[in-house]
């Protein structure tokens, strides 16, 4: 409970010729889901009719103006644009991605606002949603820029948590952009978020090499025993249990990372091969470091399923949960600490 009402989720619908209306009509038609819950859809009463018709969902939503019609027990949509657009499932286009962004802006206005207490984005295509009002590699980076803190990607499961230093840039920009500063502050927050969004008591974090076999001693790169290493060594000293770097292949082929509460990979393949290797299907993005919970599932938009009533709603009912008990557990965490948030922007 927030403030003595349910907690209320805000969704973003991403690109609406992608699975993302679909994962939300699937999702809310089970009613017990309300218990947990307040639905809030930002999207259109055109795009939301017209999957709910072609899915064959017979349960009413409630399309309103603004925060102040959301009513506790039913499917919310605030109706963000009211202009007619052409609607193709599985075909990607410039509309699509421009109601895409439009949606995200006005989720995350409620979220600053307070109007909702929890973001839960549907996936987005990163190449249709740019555009002179977006200009970012994906949705972490665009949250960053309008929610106070300092973001870390972390890939989600029951089995393993995994936070990225560098995210959606090209693996040729990685070691170049790799410095002590930044990897401090991603394991850094890694290290709060598992405090306070997970209630971990005294982390375990493992830290992954850059280099094939972490660099074999400088035969193939230096930046593990230059950098990484180092790095690792200081948090040691200072009494936290940070260890590495490890090599990501036995890393995750003799399932070390069950040993830790949580692990940073120093670029998005490298720690996504595999993490989806072992979560797929019930994987949660959860963006950490910021004031504001914000979660999604962790696939894309899988235009080639759009409309067709097949996506699993696994990883996007799995996101609803761990953003609502994340909400929970931070709120704990600062009744508790008596402190506010730590964030550093």
């Amino acid at each position: 409970m927030i403030e003595n009402r349910i907690i209320r989720v805000g969704i973003s619908v991403g690109d609406f010729n992608g699975i993302g209306v679909e994962l939300i009509l699937k999702t809310f038609e089970d009613k017990r889901i309300y218990e947990l819950c307040t639905p809030v859809v930002y999207a259109s009463e055109k795009v939301m009719s017209f999957y709910k018709k072609q899915l064959k969902f017979n349960y009413p939503l409630n399309f309103i103006s603004d925060a102040k019609g959301i009513e506790r027990g039913k499917l919310n949509v605030v109706k963000v644009w009211d202009d007619v657009v052409d609607l193709s499932p599985g075909t990607p286009t410039q509309v699509s991605g421009q109601k895409a962004f439009e949606s995200l802006s006005a989720a995350t206005d409620a979220l600053n606002n307070a109007d909702v207490d929890v973001l839960l984005t549907c996936p987005i295509s990163k190449e249709n949603i740019q555009s002179d009002t977006f200009s970012f590699p994906g949705h972490t980076e665009y949250l960053e820029s309008k929610i106070q803190g300092e973001s870390l990607m972390i890939l989600m499961s029951h089995s393993i948590k995994m936070g990225l230093v560098t995210g959606h840039i090209p693996v040729a920009q990685v070691s170049g952009a790799l410095n002590k500063d930044l990897i401090c502050k991603k394991i850094d927050i890694m290290y709060e978020s598992l405090l306070q969004d997970f209630g971990v008591t005294k982390p375990r974090i493992a830290v992954l090499g850059l280099n094939p076999h972490c660099g074999d001693h400088g035969v193939i790169g230096k930046e593990d025993d230059e950098l990484i290493r180092p790095i690792v060594a200081e948090y040691q000293e200072k009494g936290q249990i940070v260890y590495g770097p490890y090599a990501a292949d036995g890393f995750f082929g003799n399932q070390s990372y069950l040993k830790f509460d949580a692990v940073i990979s120093m670029f998005h393949d490298q720690g996504l091969v595999g993490f989806k290797a072992v979560s797929f299907g019930e994987g949660v993005n959860f963006t950490a470091g910021l004031s504001k919970v914000r979660v999604s599932p962790d696939h894309g938009t899988a235009f080639d399923l759009a409309g067709e009533g097949k996506s699993s709603v696994s990883s996007f009912k799995e996101a609803l949960y761990q953003g609502v008990a994340i909400l929970k557990k931070r709120e704990e965490y600062k009744k508790l600490s008596g402190n506010k948030l730590k964030t550093k922007k």
